[in-house]
């Protein structure tokens, strides 16, 4: 299939990962036609289509009083959707995958209803089961072909949202990996237990309880070694509980990592922990799994169902610094041959479940059925 990128706007300044770079030249973005342009394209569009764009207004105001944005907001939307319904018929598209749930699923419905070709979008979370009411989940789903889920619980939160005759429409396709780039998995490394953390430094992450559980484990076992890849709003209060609680010695902050950046801190570590309040199914698990490393998270969201405790890893509740602390002691105990055989475990499973290949013949036989 031949895909057409599509997004809003893109800031080239913020990105590092040459692949990143090379998708953003790749892409077109909405917003660069400018204002004038966008509105003169909704105002041919009424014209051309007057109950067309009578249905897109009355969506709007509807949206707009159920609070899911300003009315103004949703006029943008619509304009931004008769963009892309017009480069939709200029590009001969005939299909519009949007992801996320949230304002890219609603152009998108705006560009269907503005004469643009038929519409899906998946629904990563966990922003998108904050808010389901004001986004308007199940109505979105009306409109569209189908939606996608990167996990089973996902499709249980479509669900409560969605009219029962709209069910079938909630179809589970997993975020995969292109395993070609995770070949053979480098061997546990030597030293004291290292565990790495990674993410942004936002509330939902819960980096800030992941450093008092650290605290915790440290004070009882001070060989223990924690390295945390990315960086957010929360990095201050990071790094004060940190200095406070006397780590500076055994915690690393490590910033924003590339891909291999990222890979590299894998390697260095025994086990990935994630101490996430809320998630779809963090692609990061993914990657630590392929790398043959442990697991130790939490009990939340689609991550229950691809680590299994004792097979490739460890749960916790979500929030118990305390739990999370014994946890990372026991894991820190656990012999050689136990942390291979876990790591060994995770990789296979990864490897059964989240093949990209496999990610794409589902949605190419989605797009399929839904353009026959």
């Amino acid at each position: 299939m031949q895909i057409h990128r599509f997004a809003m706007r893109g800031n080239v300044s913020d990105l590092s990962d040459p692949a990143d770079l090379a998708e953003h030249a790749r892409t077109e973005h909405v917003l660069d036609a400018g204002g004038r342009r966008l509105l003169a394209g909704l105002m041919r569009q009424t014209a051309a289509t007057p109950r067309q764009f009578a249905a897109a207004l009355r969506l709007a105001r509807h949206r707009a009083a159920a609070g899911e944005s300003s009315l103004s907001r949703q006029i943008i939307y619509m304009a931004e959707g008769a963009r892309i319904a017009a480069r939709a018929r200029a590009l001969s598209l005939s299909h519009i995958h949007a992801h996320f749930g949230t304002n890219s699923a609603r152009v998108a419905s705006y560009a269907r209803l503005l004469g643009g070709p038929r519409f899906s979008f998946t629904v990563h979370g966990p922003e998108e089961f904050d808010n389901t009411a004001a986004l308007d989940l199940g109505g979105k789903l009306a409109l569209a072909e189908f939606c996608a889920t990167v996990s089973s619980y996902g499709r249980s939160q479509m669900s409560r949202w969605a009219a029962p005759g709209d069910w079938d429409k909630v179809q589970v396709v997993h975020c995969g990996l292109d395993l070609g780039r995770w070949d053979t998995p480098a061997p546990l490394p030597d030293g004291p237990f290292h565990m790495v953390a990674v993410g942004r430094f936002a509330e939902q992450k819960g980096f800030g309880l992941l450093i008092r559980a650290f605290a915790q484990a440290w004070q009882r076992n001070p060989e223990l070694r924690l390295s945390l890849v990315g960086d957010g709003e929360l990095r201050p209060q990071i790094e004060a509980m940190i200095a406070a609680a006397g780590m500076g010695g055994a915690v690393r902050l490590l910033g924003w990592q590339d891909e291999s950046g990222v890979r590299a801190a894998m390697t260095a570590a025994h086990a990935l922990v994630t101490p996430s309040f809320a998630e779809g199914l963090p692609v990061v698990i993914m990657e630590a799994m392929a790398c043959a490393r442990p697991i130790i998270a939490t009990y939340i969201a689609g991550i229950p169902e691809l680590v299994r405790p004792g097979h490739e890893g460890w749960l916790v509740p979500a929030g118990d610094a305390g739990a999370l602390a014994e946890t990372m002691l026991v894991a820190a105990a656990s012999d050689r041959e136990t942390l291979c055989r876990l790591g060994a475990s995770a990789r296979g499973r990864v490897i059964q479940r989240h093949d990209i290949r496999d990610s794409a013949r589902q949605l190419a036989a989605l797009f399929s059925r839904s353009t026959d």
